[in-house]
């Protein structure tokens, strides 16, 4: 079996080859493919991918192009893990939305906004290049915005796609295959309104366990005191992204009194990881890469890929075409909700629509993501100005059309010069 890492020179590299080690009986590959355009980060973190299959017995053969349809071909499964513009574009989307007084974060409001614009095309040359050469294989996203991404896939390609995020994994103590989580929204617009265990509700006792733990899920207490009330409110854990949304004018303030943006933190740790990883004895993932985040990242991917490989029909929470499960939403959408998992991939599962008290925020953000990705494909300025429009976390109209307009002059070397065109 083969296995393509489009993305194979980013630092989360070397986490995702870790977990499979321990699932090669259900997984059995035999060739992983990394490719990057990026070839001096290829050539490192390939060479350490290299040295952590020989240490466990050299089980599949590692591979290194910049190649992406050599990469792709006869691939049964393809990884996405892409960054357009590197790290130092995610540092303008930061700065740019600083300007504006509002969040600058990589997938939500204008830092989301511009890395789809960046991504799309890109996402969709992979679909493309998996019609041609790997028809049946499955593209599993793990790019962000996550839930924009896997919908441009969903909406403009037959190839079949899962798209994931790794926080599902870890916001509740139990193992992921006992815990069942009443889980609906989109990707990092969620929200938890009931978990089983083995068959049991346990949601009063879940419940109280996210309640308790939301000093260690967000970083400031007056953010904390804002998440809590929330949840208090709604009965329903909250996705720890929704602060954004809940707690908007406070966490867009502590992040802009930080002396670097996170995406300067990330650089200055990248930086380190990859003198880690050109250590020729260095033979396995180091503990520094936890610093990067991406937590669970390859217990998410593996527990997904050995479900589809082995027809599992298990249940998991992916981002996954809506396909009438969810009223009230298109079936076209991506949304991020309960799937069962299986060699065709994944099928939402029919839940309740959501309440009132959600269901606008969902449909207001589901808007803004379907425009984003009508965007990206046609080059409309007027269409990205109203996907903008309704996001929550955008200024007011005219300044928005300042946004936009500056979003697009920096970010022109990554669309290649084919965008947004003015109208009229």
């Amino acid at each position: 079996m083969k296995i393509a890492v489009i993305g194979g020179g980013s630092s989360y590299s070397p986490e995702l080859v870790d977990g499979l080690f321990s699932r090669l009986e259900s997984i059995p590959v035999t060739e992983l493919w990394m490719m990057d355009p990026a070839e001096d980060r290829l050539a490192i973190t390939s060479g350490l991918c290299k040295r952590m299959s020989e240490r466990h017995g050299n089980p599949f053969t590692v591979h290194a192009t910049t190649d992406m349809h050599e990469a792709v071909r006869d691939s049964k499964y393809v990884v996405t893990q892409l960054r357009v513009g590197g790290i130092n574009a995610r540092i303008q989307d930061e700065k740019l939305g600083f300007r504006y007084g509002i969040p600058g974060q990589e997938t939500t409001g204008v830092g989301g906004f511009a890395k789809a614009l960046r991504t799309i095309p890109r996402i969709l040359d992979i679909a493309r290049a998996m019609e041609d050469s790997a028809p049946d294989g499955m593209l599993v996203n793990f790019t962000n915005p996550s839930g924009i991404v896997t919908e441009s896939v969903i909406r403009n390609s037959p190839i079949k796609v899962v798209g994931l995020c790794n926080i599902p994994i870890g916001m509740f103590g139990y193992a992921m295959e006992d815990v069942q989580l009443n889980y609906i929204g989109l990707n990092h617009l969620a929200w938890v309104r009931g978990a089983t265990v083995a068959g049991e509700d346990v949601w009063e006792d879940a419940f109280d366990y996210f309640l308790e733990a939301a000093e260690e899920e967000w970083s400031y207490p007056d953010v904390v005191e804002n998440m809590r009330a929330a949840m208090k409110s709604l009965n329903m854990a909250c996705n720890p992204y929704l602060q954004y949304f809940y707690a908007t004018d406070l966490i867009t303030k502590h992040h802009m009194a930080k002396e670097k943006s996170r995406g300067e933190e990330v650089l200055e740790i990248e930086a380190s990881l990859f003198e880690k990883y050109k250590q020729p004895e260095l033979k396995e993932k180091p503990p520094e890469l936890s610093q990067r985040g991406g937590a669970h990242y390859s217990t998410a991917a593996f527990h997904l890929i050995h479900a589809l490989e082995n027809n599992t029909k298990s249940h998991q929470v992916v981002c996954c075409r809506n396909g009438g499960a969810i009223p009230t939403f298109d079936d076209d959408a991506a949304l991020e909700l309960t799937a069962e998992i299986g060699s065709d991939g994944a099928k939402a599962l029919p839940q309740a629509a959501p309440p009132h008290s959600i269901r606008g925020l969902m449909q207001q953000v589901k808007a803004y993501e379907t425009l984003t990705v009508q965007a990206a494909l046609t080059g409309d300025r007027e269409i990205a100005y109203q996907a903008l429009l309704n996001n929550p976390l955008t200024p007011n109209a005219v300044k928005t059309r300042e946004l936009l307009d500056e979003l697009l002059e920096i970010n022109e070397p990554h669309l290649q010069g084919t965008f947004f065109n003015p109208v009229g």
